[in-house]
């Protein structure tokens, strides 16, 4: 579905990173949201390496994605929270091997997240072909 969305390229994006200033859904496409997604295990335990950590967050959001019928390149909005910032460049080279087109994006370093553990949480908003089959 990424490749219908149009993403809108204003120039001011470009001087941060590789995202779109703001994206157009086609009509009658189905959008899924996602909550707030930490980089817990299906155990429920955090991986101790912040990479390893990021990495289990975007394995989350493929699986709850794939439950609503859509992909990683289905999304179109990325909200992103860290608890330190020394950790950004890390986030990125990681989201960059799970994001390779042009969502519009959001990250914000905030003081803690729901579990004082955690270090990392995403939110995506996804698009899709209305009626596209679910994975239950």
């Amino acid at each position: 579905m990424a490749g219908q969305v149009e993403p809108i390229l204003t120039g001011v994006a470009a001087h941060i990173g590789n995202y779109a200033d703001a994206v157009r859904i086609p009509a009658g496409a189905d959008v899924i949201h996602t909550s707030g997604t930490p980089g817990l295990r299906p155990d429920g335990t955090l991986p101790e390496e912040f990479s390893e950590e990021v990495a289990q967050a975007w394995r989350n959001v493929q699986d709850a994605l794939a439950r609503a019928g859509a992909t990683l390149g289905d999304i179109i909005s990325v909200r992103q929270w860290l608890t330190d910032a020394a950790d950004i460049p890390a986030y990125a080279a990681v989201r960059k091997t799970v994001i390779t087109h042009q969502p519009v994006f959001m990250l914000a370093v905030v003081p803690a997240l729901v579990w004082p553990t955690m270090r990392v949480e995403i939110e995506v908003t996804a698009v899709r072909p209305a009626g596209a089959q679910a994975v239950r």
